[in-house]
Parts: structure tokens; C-alpha cells; sequence
């Protein structure tokens, strides 16, 4: 068997600072009011966010269907993945979403972070240190970080930083789902356990549309391999097999931050403080989100 031990020397606890920081900038995407108006222009409801959600996010894949889309995202239930999919293409073909998605992300990051920052040295500089480690991370089996490494760079920096965002928490993501799968994690057992350990509350995770019989079901089969007591709670055993899926997840991540090196990436860290900050501070981001963020 072979062990992958790319980026084995960066501390966990950085990669996953790193992600912490990231993962904001690539979500504004999927709450910010202009993301919507640019989803409506495409034709899309937006009386919730899923038409467009399942659009945005999926467009780099190419017209998928909901088979292919389901197990890229793996969290989502197939029926509620089928619901949107392949539907959202007869709406607006891929190339026209992805490119209304830069504009969505330019009018947004322009609006939450300022003109003078968008437009500024920082930026530009914490946009070309996070294009490195991006175009460090390995897509081997890794179809969402593959699919939005493929798509040509943007020229503005704002844009590259999002992008470089993306293919980030995509590859993370991905690895991910590896770990779940090595843990014996299906989709939703993989959202009862993180529930049970204090990630988010189990309401959060209904908008991934499992059924309530689906996930007592889920519950039961936990609870019969010992992760779960009776009552639902987490037993130590499922504490200690989450703990490994996170850690081997941050493994998994690590590699574009040991290409960057410690300096690089402690420079990126300190200049996404106030994109960071000022995304945080919009409002705009639940307050409570299904990566545990904040949480594990």
C-alpha cells in the first residue's frame, strides 16, 4: 500500500487555518444578494438558493447528471440532488454559469470588500501566493478540484484569489471524501456522526434533503457499529473515529502549503485577515454552517 505523505511536515492545525480563512471567500458566492440577481438573470428561481447553488458549483463538471453531481457532493441526498439536476443545465448551459459566477463573485467582492480593496497591493499579492498553492494541489482523483483547476485563470486578482479558493476547498473536499469513505462513512451517516460530535446543530443539516427515516436509519446503523449510544449522543469510539477523518482530511490538504512553504503561507494567512474579517462581517454567511467550521 502506498501512504501519501505529501506536505506530512505541515502542521495540521495550519492547514486547516488555512481552509478557515478560505472557505469564506469562496462562499460568499452562494449568499451574496448580486449571486442572486445574476442567477435570476440566468433564469434560475431564486426563492432559495439550491437552483442556483447546485448551478454554481457544478457548472465546472460540464452538463453532469445527478448521479455524477450526487457523488461529487456526496453530503446531498440523491433525491433532493435529482430534484435540481440535470434540470438546472435546461435553465442556462454550464459556460453561461460559469461565467455569470465570476460576475457574481466580482460585483460581490467589490461590494463586501471595498473598491480600494479589490483594487489594492494586498490583494494582488495574497492573490498570487493563493494561485500557487492552488496550482500546487494535486487533482488525482479529485474531480471537483480537477473540474475548477481546468477553467482558465481570470485576469483581475480578486478573481484569481476566489478562484484559487475554489480549486482549494474543492481538493480539500474531495480528500474529504476520502477519508469518510476509508471511516466507513455513507452521505448521511457521515452527517449523523458530525452532528453527534457538535459540528451543527441537526437542523442545519436539512437542507441536505435527507428524509427523517433516513436518518434515524442512519442513526441505527451508528449506533449498532458502537459510535453512537442509544440516545444519539457520540460515544468515544465515534468521537475518536470523526477526530481521524478530520486530521486525515487536513493530511490530505496539506500538500499546496508545503509547496508554498511556511513563509508563503504565513504570509497568506496574514493577508486574508481583512478580506476575512470584512466577509464575516457582512452578515452574509449563516452563522452556523455544515463544515463545522468554528466547531472541529
Amino acid at each position: 500500500m502506498t501512504v501519501d505523505t505529501a506536505g506530512a511536515d505541515v502542521e495540521p492545525g495550519r492547514v486547516r487555518q488555512m481552509w478557515h480563512l478560505l472557505e469564506p471567500l469562496h462562499a460568499l458566492l452562494y449568499y451574496a444578494p448580486e449571486a442572486f440577481e445574476e442567477a435570476a438573470d440566468l433564469g434560475y428561481g431564486i426563492e432559495e438558493r439550491w437552483p442556483a447553488y447546485f448551478a454554481w458549483r457544478a457548472a465546472p463538471l460540464g452538463p453532469a447528471g445527478a448521479r455524477r453531481v450526487a457523488s461529487a457532493f456526496y453530503s446531498f441526498s440523491p433525491a433532493m440532488v435529482g430534484r435540481h439536476v440535470p434540470a438546472v443545465w435546461r435553465t442556462a448551459a454550464p459556460g453561461d454559469v460559469l461565467a455569470a459566477r465570476l460576475r457574481a463573485v466580482d460585483r460581490a467582492y467589490r461590494e463586501v470588500l471595498g473598491e480600494d480593496v479589490v483594487g489594492g497591493p494586498q490583494l494582488a499579492e495574497a492573490a498570487a501566493l493563493a494561485r500557487r498553492a492552488a496550482e500546487a494541489a494535486d487533482p488525482a482523483g479529485r474531480p471537483l478540484a480537477a473540474a475548477n483547476a481546468e477553467l482558465p485563470w481570470p485576469e483581475a486578482p480578486h478573481l484569481i484569489l476566489w478562484q484559487a479558493a475554489t480549486i482549494l476547498r474543492e481538493h480539500r473536499g474531495d480528500g474529504h471524501l476520502a477519508a469518510l469513505l476509508a471511516a466507513g462513512l455513507d452521505p448521511v451517516e457521515s452527517l449523523v456522526s458530525f452532528a453527534a460530535v457538535g459540528a451543527a446543530a441537526e437542523e442545519t443539516f436539512a437542507g441536505r434533503g435527507w428524509s427523517a427515516a433516513e436518518w434515524a436509519a442512519a442513526r441505527q446503523r451508528l449506533t449498532a457499529r458502537g459510535l453512537l449510544a442509544a440516545d444519539g449522543t457520540v460515544t468515544d469510539e465515534g468521537r475518536a473515529l470523526r477526530a481521524g477523518v478530520e486530521l486525515r482530511t487536513d493530511q490530505l490538504a496539506a500538500a499546496p502549503w508545503a509547496v508554498l512553504g511556511a513563509e508563503g503561507t504565513a504570509r497568506l494567512a496574514e493577508l486574508l485577515g481583512g478580506p476575512w474579517l470584512a466577509v464575516i462581517g457582512s452578515g452574509l454567511l449563516p452563522a452556523e454552517n455544515t463544515l463545522g467550521i468554528g466547531k472541529v
